[in-house]
This record gives C-alpha cells, sequence and structure tokens, in this order.
C-alpha cells in the first residue's frame, strides 16, 4: 500500500513539474516571437541608418560585410539570450519529491521481494519436514 501511495505521490510531483515547465516554455516561446517581431523591425532601421551612415565613409562593398558582420553578432546574442533559462524552484522541488518517491516505492518493493522469497523459502521447507 505504502509503495502505491509513493507511486502516486511522483505521479503527481512529476505532473506538476511538467506543468510548469510547460507553462515556462510557452512564456519563453510567446516572449521569442514578439521579441523576432520587434528584432527585424530595428534591424531594418538600423540597416538603413547604417547604410546612409556608411555610404560616407567607405566603399559599398565593405558596408555590407561590417553590416553581415553585426548581423551575425547580434542574432548570436539573441541565441544565448533565448538559451539562457533555468528551471524554478516548484520545477525543482517536484523533481526532488518525485525522486525521494521512487526511492522510497523502489526500497519498499525490495523489502516486499525479499519478504516473499523468504515466504516461499520457509514454506518450501516447512512441506518438506512435513514429507
Amino acid at each position: 500500500m505504502k509503495t502505491l501511495r509513493l507511486a502516486r505521490i511522483a505521479a503527481e510531483a512529476e505532473g506538476l513539474r511538467l506543468r510548469h515547465r510547460a507553462k515556462r516554455t510557452a512564456v519563453r516561446l510567446a516572449a521569442g516571437v514578439v521579441a523576432l517581431v520587434f528584432l527585424c523591425g530595428a534591424l531594418i532601421c538600423a540597416h538603413v541608418a547604417a547604410w546612409c551612415w556608411l555610404i560616407l565613409v567607405w566603399p559599398p562593398h565593405y558596408i555590407a560585410l561590417a553590416l553581415a558582420a553585426a548581423d551575425l553578432v547580434i542574432a548570436l546574442l539573441f541565441v544565448l539570450l533565448a538559451t539562457r533559462s533555468a528551471p524554478d524552484r516548484v520545477e525543482l522541488e517536484a523533481l526532488a519529491v518525485r525522486q525521494r518517491a521512487l526511492q522510497a516505492a523502489g526500497a519498499s518493493m525490495a523489502w516486499s521481494t525479499m519478504g516473499m522469497q523468504v515466504l516461499r523459502i520457509v514454506g518450501s521447507m516447512f512441506v518438506r519436514s512435513r514429507r
């Protein structure tokens, strides 16, 4: 009975953890889409402004290289920003509860399995002694 209760606790903790993770992922995705829209607009404006300013100083082929390098750096910064997201406190606690419950359930199962083996051996010894 204790094993089933521990397994239920582990399942509930895992469900809680997955719900919070899904919510966090949905918020991250929505924020990323909005950021992408604004980033595209800002990049277009920045390209036009940079092109107008740099055309006075450099030849056109250098300007294209400079803008491509700047775009790459900006894109890498946003990729790094998008990948930084750690699990929150609720997710970590739910994961810890699940792990403890599964460990306790495994230990409980081990004791009940050993107990059944001992009963089987004692039973077979008792049957042999009656013959």
